[in-house]
């Protein structure tokens, strides 16, 4: 079981610093908060993070939602460290295989982690095994990048791919989910990324250019104005909108009901 090339001690606590201070994180819980408050989630159950990093969005689902009890895996002996240490229950594995029986989760968050998987139709074995995991009537919510402006090929040495919504949502279906909501996301601010991505490209050789986002300070008014932009965003897409262009696709899926 081998981490990607990116996964390093330095990438997650650049992921701490982000979770922590950034206002983008701050507002993406905030969108992921609306949509699973429209699902009337129980008062107790179980969470599984697949891909729980340091175990930011552990905490963070503990403190909205109630004393859950929180599971989480991570390829990553760096993040699985010290997740742990934040007292989750937490196991060294890979999203391809999630070492937990059948039925175990009502819900499923992974952030950030589909585009890391391997390349070869690892992101419809991980939706399986996240189908597997969750009870009948459980949720999944997951977060991975979009194809955007400037388009980045797939990168096979640092196992990185982008998706267009249409991609993610057959996917989704062929794993055995019902796709509830599904849109791109960040429209406007992400443009803040084309000239990052394109500087980036001047001086690296690969497709995958790493963490470009800085941390500001989120209370900040500039930060408080791009967290409440976004969570208009976050709000449409609560409603069904499908954004046209955005650098970020969320989606909300279930699993539906035991026949």
């Amino acid at each position: 079981m081998t981490a990607p090339r990116i996964f390093t001690p330095e990438y997650y606590a650049r992921m701490r610093e982000l979770e922590d201070a950034g206002w983008w994180n701050a507002a993406m819980r905030d969108v992921a908060a609306m949509l699973l408050n429209d699902v009337q989630l129980p008062a107790s159950g179980t969470i599984l993070d697949v891909g729980c990093g340091s175990g930011q969005t552990l905490t963070w689902f503990g403190q909205r939602f109630g004393a859950w009890r929180t599971l989480g895996c991570d390829i990553s002996p760096d993040a699985v460290t010290a997740a742990a240490r934040a007292g989750f229950e937490i196991t060294r594995a890979s999203a391809l295989a999630l070492p937990y029986p059948s039925a175990v989760a009502d819900v499923v968050v992974s952030l950030d982690v589909l585009q890391h998987v391997p390349l070869d139709g690892g992101d419809v074995a991980a939706l399986r095994e996240m189908r597997r995991v969750l009870k009948p009537g459980g949720w999944l919510f997951v977060r991975t990048n979009a194809q955007s402006f400037p388009a980045t090929a797939d990168d096979h040495a640092y196992q990185f791919h982008r998706y267009e919504p249409s991609e993610l949502r057959d996917k989704l279906r062929a794993a055995g989910f019902e796709v509830r909501r599904l849109s791109r996301l960040n429209a406007m601010l992400g443009l803040a990324e084309i000239p990052r991505e394109l500087r980036a490209r001047r001086v690296q050789t690969s497709d995958y250019h790493g963490i470009l986002a800085t941390s500001r300070d989120r209370a900040s008014w500039a930060s408080a104005m791009k967290r409440a932009w976004l969570r208009l965003e976050g709000q449409a897409v609560r409603r069904g909108v499908r954004l046209p262009a955005g650098r970020t696709i969320v989606a909300l899926c279930h699993t539906g009901t035991a026949s």
